[in-house]
């Protein structure tokens, strides 16, 4: 299974922003972003003014990062929201956050969405009763989503870590079973992700 394997903190330089892809280090004054403002690689200090078609790829590579996705599974997932009733990058989104390994980190079981992951991919993680290791499973309404090992060290990691996190309002958590049900499908204003989504539908567009 194709995916990324260099340095995450590589990405959130190259994109100018914390991408959260490393749990508590991004919290910390260790995230290299803090210490390190320029571009990753040789010329990273040299700062050159983007073209339309620059700024459209860039929100475009951001989004992808934050999600973990590569171009192949993010394209299909922008034909299929095109191919839907509604705004086009809303729907993109709203799709992308239905993915099991999101769900697992938005209700606070994963220090990240790599660590989410891997809790799906290592079957630690059911829907509806079966164990799911399909981290881009599209959860639907009426889902129920179960942490199957509760002492698992990762899991009361994350839970001590993010005891105060907030957790968006189409989910509804049961903490003490580590059990989330899905009661509707989130509206825009409930995905904190720092793009302009509208850019990338312009970008597969053009």
């Amino acid at each position: 299974m194709a995916r990324y394997t260099g340095p995450d903190c590589r990405l959130c330089r190259r994109e100018g922003i914390k991408l959260f892809l490393k749990g508590t280090k991004c919290f910390s004054e260790k995230c290299p972003l803090v210490k390190r403002k320029s571009l990753p690689g040789q010329h990273g200090r040299t700062q050159r003014k983007l073209t339309e078609y620059g700024l459209r790829l860039r929100e475009k590579q951001k989004l992808k990062r934050i999600y973990g996705v590569l171009e192949r599974q993010f394209r299909r997932y922008f034909e299929i929201a095109s191919k839907g009733k509604g705004v086009t990058g809303e729907r993109l989104l709203q799709i992308l956050e239905r993915r099991l390994d999101n769900v697992v980190y938005r209700l606070g079981w994963a220090l990240s969405r790599d660590q989410a992951r891997q809790l799906v991919l290592h079957r630690k993680v059911s829907v509806n009763g079966k164990k799911i290791n399909i981290p881009s499973y599209l959860v639907e309404i009426g889902d129920v989503i179960e942490i199957t090992d509760k002492d698992l060290i990762p899991v009361q990691e994350a839970l001590e870590t993010f005891s105060n996190k907030y957790i968006p309002a189409w989910l509804e958590v049961d903490e003490e079973n580590l059990k989330a049900k899905v009661i509707r499908f989130p509206t825009r204003d409930e995905i904190d992700v720092p793009v302009q989504e509208q850019l990338i539908v312009e970008f597969y567009s053009r």
